[in-house]
């Protein structure tokens, strides 16, 4: 039988899995430099709390998620997003007690929705997230888009938007609600099934529907702009002008809604304009989830947070031709002559990892030519060459492989000739 990797995964082989950890490393540099701190929880969750946490009228809930018995007859799902997590280890950990408020926190790890796979979504993926929470200030909603921005920006990629809106309040969202009901009641037997039980279960869906987004009614729905509270309406404001006082361009985007029932006031995304990316646009998307917390069984605590794929990140530095600076070179290769040279170099490679450099040899007896140029393809920027004259005289050839510069030292010679030179 030939086994074949599941549909809608990936290997990350060698070559390529050192871009993810490139990405890995600047994404917690920059978060250490925002003051987030890493939490990691469970790949797997009682189904409850993503049925209650990401909302029963979500496509994610319905339709995508990985949900099994386990030997105990418990209802468990592979996580399909990290927030919901996030904010129940927060509030069984009584992280709101602690003295640093509001908790910012990062995480990265694989999620799993089942979806139909195409270019830039996969069943199994990694998201790179934050999660501020404890705190409702526009400066807070300021913040984590700044860092999200600024995480693109390390990238160096270009033609980078920031689209933002304002969900409002619960009383904004009621009025909002009921004028999408209006809008949409007369003709819903044009939308597709999904949208008809949106229409009684949460009518803000129907406007993220992607099979009805060509549907007349789509462009002239009511805004939630037009429909929130003074209170809600000054909290937007405060987040723009701070955006303003930034630098930080925007664009606001009423029908921008989100696809989880959690989000209200802020809501933004991070698009990628230009050719050569596909059809979908959306490189990371976050907002507000007041509220969230509370359903979850913890106390008032308003969060804000965003989530993104590293694997559309990828595609964008593809499409837009950036290369990320990584070098995967060896500090020295000992080639080796003869089984008495072969015990010897076990030795030297040992010790010259244990002081730190980056060592190979060769351990399928190939030729002396074979490893010198397999020390080229490696790119060793030494060679040290053993074999038993060597190891009678106690000495080593150490060969730079750039300059052509050879010296003999001896074997307690090897680490700083290697060191003065690197």
């Amino acid at each position: 039988m030939n086994y074949q990797i599941p549909k809608g995964t990936q290997d990350i082989l060698p070559g390529e899995s050192e871009r993810w950890q490139y990405i890995e490393q600047k994404a917690r540099q920059l978060c250490e430099r925002y003051n987030y701190r890493e939490i990691r929880t469970p790949m797997f969750e009682q189904t409850e709390l993503f049925a209650r946490g990401v909302g029963d009228t979500t496509d994610i809930v319905q339709k995508e998620m990985y949900t099994f018995k386990d030997h105990g007859g418990r209802s468990i799902t592979l996580r399909p997003e990290g927030t919901a997590a996030v904010v129940r280890s927060y509030v069984e950990n009584k992280m709101h007690g602690w003295a640093e408020q509001p908790q910012k926190l990062y995480y990265t790890g694989p999620m799993f929705r089942y979806e139909r796979p195409q270019s830039g979504r996969m069943r199994q993926f990694v998201q790179f997230g934050i999660e501020a929470i404890g705190c409702e200030d526009p400066a807070i909603d300021v913040e984590v888009m700044a860092l999200a921005m600024d995480f693109y920006r390390e990238f160096g990629l270009n033609n980078v938007k920031l689209v933002i809106n304002s969900l409002g309040d619960q009383s904004s969202r009621k009025a909002h609600r009921d004028a999408l009901v209006r809008h949409f009641e007369p003709s819903i037997d044009e939308f597709c099934s999904d949208c008809k039980e949106r229409l009684e279960t949460n009518p803000l869906r129907i406007l993220d529907c992607k099979q009805d987004s060509d549907h007349p009614l789509m462009a002239d729905a009511p805004s939630i702009l037009d429909y929130l509270n003074d209170e809600s309406r000054e909290y937007f404001e405060t987040v723009k002008s701070q955006l303003d006082s930034l630098g930080i361009p925007y664009e606001v985007d009423p029908g921008l809604v989100r696809g989880l029932d959690y989000y209200n006031s802020t809501a933004f995304e991070i698009m990628l304009e230009g050719e050569g990316f596909g059809a979908i646009s959306t490189l990371s998307g976050g907002g507000r989830y007041n509220g969230l917390v509370e359903d979850i069984g913890g106390p008032q605590a308003p969060g804000i947070g965003f989530a993104l794929s590293i694997e559309r990140l990828l595609m964008a530095l593809d499409a837009q031709g950036i290369e990320l600076p990584i070098e995967h070179k060896l500090d020295a290769y000992v080639v080796v002559m003869g089984d008495v040279a072969k015990q010897k170099a076990v030795q030297v490679v040992h010790h010259l990892r244990k002081d730190g450099y980056r060592v190979e040899m060769d351990y399928l007896n190939k030729k002396m030519k074979g490893q010198f140029k397999a020390a080229d393809r490696l790119g060793a920027s030494y060679t040290i060459v053993i074999g038993e004259d060597e190891v009678n005289a106690g000495t080593v050839n150490v060969k730079n492989m750039h300059s052509g510069e050879q010296k003999t030292v001896g074997f307690e010679e090897i680490s700083n000739t290697i060191e003065s030179s690197l």
